[in-house]
């Protein structure tokens, strides 16, 4: 399901979506409207703009809040204008399955939009290379990061966008073992506790994020 406020956008998403074999179930313009309609219609996933009437500031935050509450199974899959770190954090900190943090320039590229909605309907959480790139360029950021070689700083960000030890190894042409070494000196560096689990090194690395995003 579509949820965003221009028609003219959603049904433009819709048409690329569907192009690439997503089946689109419904629409909805605003967050009350998306709510009565995700209760009937069920959908798997839920693409939502953050910004929506009637204020244009937090609504698709809170409804995505109500909605993996009620109902823990549904994927979440948030678009923004612009980065916004600290909120988007504090909703992955909350629930560690099936959510998504998307930039709107990001769905021109469809067959990353559609690569991210299966990692999101598998239970995974996505997080938008430009959402990390920003945190890496902040001042803030800059002596924590300098405690991390070139090799560690790709492993970080590959971490916080959701990837696997084996994805993260496919990206840099490394072995698996190479990786998992990189990731232990990653945590250990930022006093995280390792785990063998995806979605708790995202919410890790998040929580990094956000504690330094001012």
């Amino acid at each position: 399901m579509l949820v965003d406020d221009s028609a003219l956008f959603r049904e433009g998403l819709a048409a690329l979506l569907t192009q690439a074999g997503v089946d689109v179930t419904g629409f909805a313009a605003s967050r009350d409207e998306a709510m009565i309609r995700i209760a009937a219609d069920d959908p798997t996933i839920v693409i939502m703009d953050i910004h929506m009437p009637p204020t244009f500031t937090d609504e698709g935050l809170e409804a995505a809040r109500e909605l993996k509450a009620s109902r823990p199974g549904l994927g979440i899959l948030l678009l923004s204008g612009h980065v916004e770190v600290a909120s988007a954090a504090r909703l992955f900190e909350e629930h560690s399955r099936g959510l998504g943090y998307l930039l709107k320039d990001r769905v021109d590229n469809i067959q990353e939009l559609v690569a991210s909605l299966y990692r999101v309907a598998r239970g995974e959480l996505v997080l938008d290379p430009e959402v990390v790139q920003s945190q890496f360029r902040r001042r803030k950021n800059a002596r924590v990061l300098e405690k991390f070689g070139a090799r560690e700083r790709t492993v970080l960000q590959y971490m916080a966008e959701g990837r696997s030890n084996a994805g993260i190894a496919a990206e840099m042409k490394v072995t698996v073992k190479t990786v998992e070494s990189y990731v232990a000196s990653v945590f250990a560096k930022l006093d995280l506790p390792a785990s063998p689990d995806d979605n708790r090194r995202v919410l890790a690395v998040l929580a990094w994020m956000r504690a330094r995003a001012g």
